[in-house]
């Protein structure tokens, strides 16, 4: 018997008169890339950038440096000179060291603790029970912790009467998700890059240091272990970064999310039957294609960055080749390397685009592997009545146009030494299946 030859499925079709159409492998998200709508501006230039002032640099916003008490307990923080990890900072030392990153409870959660507590009987363990109780052991804790969760019941519209008819005690134990909780925030110093002179000149990714970025890598890894080890509830911990409000963010401020769920998400488990039939399909349904496409941008000895396609908004897909899929647990080379790449697409996308980073993994209760990948997108354009009534979203630029403008782009940042030295562009070695979650490629 003769078996029929199965072509490769058709991710992205170019059409004569210049429309990309475009099918994202995973999600079967369709999308088409017209010609003349991408012909805007990626960002419109400041005109209304008012001056800094000498207090601006570290009062800006709730995430700035002088303003550490407006944020819940802290959890740990990374120090410099050198760098290093400290944890449960008391509320009478907060100001004694400089935080070049932080780590907080978000004040309000995404996924509560009433959330864990109520539907699955989880509450703190004896660590974080130690904490909280230190913590309240000092006036300056008790005041802290009683200010934030009195702000949080304002919020939710309870009275000042209301609040204060509660009492401290009732108060103070609604505030277990201060300490024990399954959102954290991840801060940056730096609300403005040094330097600055007005308001428009905001410190995002791409501005940090080499070192500085790894280490903010570093600390969302931490925090993401300890929220799967805190809560045996936890089958996902969601990690993503908003940057500037189109994007989603409450502050012009850099920071990381991290949210533990009882789910996987849906795009988890729109892959998941895909993987399970095709062990492969990362490396064959998305780098090899992008390679095979020339959509490849850059490339180091543990990952990958590629311009994605069948996205609603441009998208730099950026990809660990490394055998190990749980990115805490990588080697100090691999995570140097992803935190490289990540930083180098930031820094090329520049710090006016409004992005973003997304964060995927091997969920812990599955039987299948997935590499560690990070999705870096362009929000440039707003979903309007044709996406909602058709389902085809309308991408303004295409992949092809990611790839050439970050490249030219990354050319001039590793010449001037701004990004890590790597393969940029047709230097790349674009070698079939450089991905080694799959096991059959050991």
């Amino acid at each position: 018997m003769t078996l029929a030859y199965l072509p490769e499925p058709a991710y992205l079709i170019d059409m004569a008169d210049g429309t990309i159409k475009q099918i994202n492998p995973a999600t079967g998200t369709q999308v088409w890339t017209v010609p003349g709508r991408g012909n805007r501006p990626l960002t419109e230039p400041s005109t209304r950038a008012r001056p800094l002032s000498d207090t601006d640099w570290n009062h800006g916003c709730a995430f700035c440096s002088a303003r550490y008490l407006e944020t819940p307990p802290e959890k740990a923080r990374i120090v410099a000179d050198p760098w290093r990890l400290v944890e449960r900072v008391q509320p009478e030392a907060l100001f004694d060291t400089l935080a070049q990153f932080r780590v907080v409870p978000n004040l309000f959660e995404i996924v509560s603790y009433d959330y864990w507590n109520k539907n699955y009987g989880y509450h703190l363990d004896e660590e974080f029970v130690a904490h909280k109780r230190e913590y309240l052991s000092t006036m300056a804790g008790k005041r802290h912790v009683l200010a934030l969760q009195s702000a949080k019941l304002r919020a939710a519209g309870k009275t000042p009467d209301e609040i204060t008819q509660l009492g401290e005690e009732t108060i103070i134990d609604q505030a277990s998700g201060f300490f024990g909780g399954g959102h954290d925030v991840v801060i940056a110093r730096r609300h403005w890059v040094d330097g600055a002179t007005d308001c428009s000149q905001l410190a995002g990714s791409g501005t940090l240091t080499r070192d500085e970025h790894e280490q903010y890598i570093l600390l969302t890894l931490w925090a993401m272990r300890r929220l799967y080890e805190s809560n045996r509830y936890v089958r996902y911990v969601a990690a993503f970064q908003n940057w500037l409000k189109p994007a989603g963010s409450s502050f012009d401020h850099l920071h990381k999310q991290l949210v533990a769920l009882d789910e996987h998400g849906a795009n988890t488990d729109q892959v998941l039957p895909r993987l399970r039939d095709n062990p492969n399909f990362f490396n064959e349904c998305e780098v090899n294609y992008a390679t095979y496409r020339n959509l490849l941008i850059a490339e180091n000895d543990s990952a990958l960055a590629f311009a994605g396609f069948g996205h609603r908004y441009p998208t730099i897909e950026i990809y660990s080749k490394s055998a190990e899929v749980r990115p805490w647990m990588q080697t100090d080379a691999e995570i140097r390397d992803m935190s490289d790449m990540i930083h180098a697409i930031h820094a090329a996308s520049g710090p006016t685009i409004p992005s973003n980073e997304e964060w995927h993994h091997t969920p812990v209760d599955i039987d299948t592997r997935m590499p560690w990948r990070v999705n870096i997108k362009w929000r440039v354009s707003t979903v309007a009545g044709f996406e909602g009534d058709t389902k085809i979203y309308i991408n303004t630029i295409s992949p092809y146009r990611v790839r050439c403008m970050l490249v030219d782009r990354l050319m001039e940042l590793r010449e001037e030494g701004s990004v890590a030295d790597m393969r940029v562009g047709e230097e790349c070695a674009g070698t079939p299946n450089p991905l080694k979650y799959n096991p059959a490629l050991w």
